[in-house]
């Protein structure tokens, strides 16, 4: 490769003095250089002229290619350093939806008009399979619901959130003050499907007040136990965070338990040992 590269500077140039200048060498190392190479191809590249030295016919189909080449390196070279700085580069994100729509959304927002060149990708799956993905090299870094414990990934704690249960005006009556869990869980609940985390969460909870909560009704979507909370098919088990400021307008109340769900947070996941793309690093910079 030093070969073709004293070739291609001597061969733009014109000169092997300025080549030898151009890439801080002596003359003679120049001259070696090209003799190994037109031995190593079998034939002359070069010929001497009073001005110094011109490509031969053999010389300058070579040097058609290996220009080629220089400009397909500077190329990388230009595009890894608008990666740097932001003008280019994609981003792969894996979230769920709920934490997509209330989480993600403003921030994907805010990074895409400051950074319009650089390409966003969202996969929307469960924290498990968010996991997977992370693992599996599908994705930059996850955007999940804590608790997550695995030896393999750095996990950063970002906004604290309240699991809550809510009900449309058909249950109205458990708002107005505390309940037990023992007696909700006596009521139609609608909880989101098996396979989450924030479902293992309040399973969990349940389990270590000893309620088994039986839902009537499981959903794939933070939006959805909402709507049919609302309609009146039950009690829903929310993320209050992101209704808070809708409850009253949507026709919901909270119904708040005596031993209250302790807070969790969302958290950003990334694999140990792998470094991150500027882009990436600069965009999870941005989350709280």
């Amino acid at each position: 490769m030093e070969w073709y590269r004293v070739f291609y500077f001597a061969a733009k140039s014109g000169s092997l003095s300025r080549a030898a200048e151009e890439l801080y060498i002596t003359q003679p190392a120049v001259t070696h250089s090209i003799k190994q190479l037109e031995a190593k191809l079998g034939g002359q590249l070069f010929f001497r002229t009073s001005r110094g030295v011109k490509l031969t016919a053999e010389g300058a189909v070579l040097f058609k290619y290996i220009e080629q080449a220089y400009n397909f390196i500077g190329t990388g070279e230009r595009k890894i350093a608008e990666m740097h700085q932001l003008m280019d580069g994609e981003i792969k994100i894996g979230a769920g939806d709920t934490l997509c729509k209330h989480y993600l959304l403003p921030y994907l927002a805010a990074f895409h008009e400051a950074f319009p060149g650089v390409k966003i990708q969202v996969t929307n799956r469960t924290t498990p399979e968010t996991i997977n993905l992370l693992k599996q090299g599908n994705i930059d870094f996850g955007i999940v619901n804590l608790p997550v414990a695995d030896a393999k990934l750095n996990v950063r704690e970002s906004l604290r959130i309240e699991d809550c249960f809510i009900a449309g005006h058909k249950y109205k009556q458990l708002s107005e003050g505390t309940v037990s869990l023992e007696t909700l869980a006596a009521y139609p609940i609608i909880l989101l499907e098996k396979g989450s985390s924030t479902r293992a969460y309040i399973d969990s909870f349940a389990g270590r007040h000893g309620v088994a909560i039986k839902p009537e009704i499981e959903l794939g979507s933070i939006d959805l136990l909402v709507e049919f909370a609302r309609t009146g098919f039950g009690i829903a088990c929310v993320i209050k965070n992101f209704i808070a400021g809708e409850l009253e307008q949507l026709g919901l109340f909270e119904i708040k338990l005596d031993k209250p769900i302790p807070p969790r947070n969302i958290g950003v996941i990334t694999l140990k040992d792998v470094p991150m793309s500027s882009a990436a690093t600069r965009f999870i910079e941005m989350l709280p």
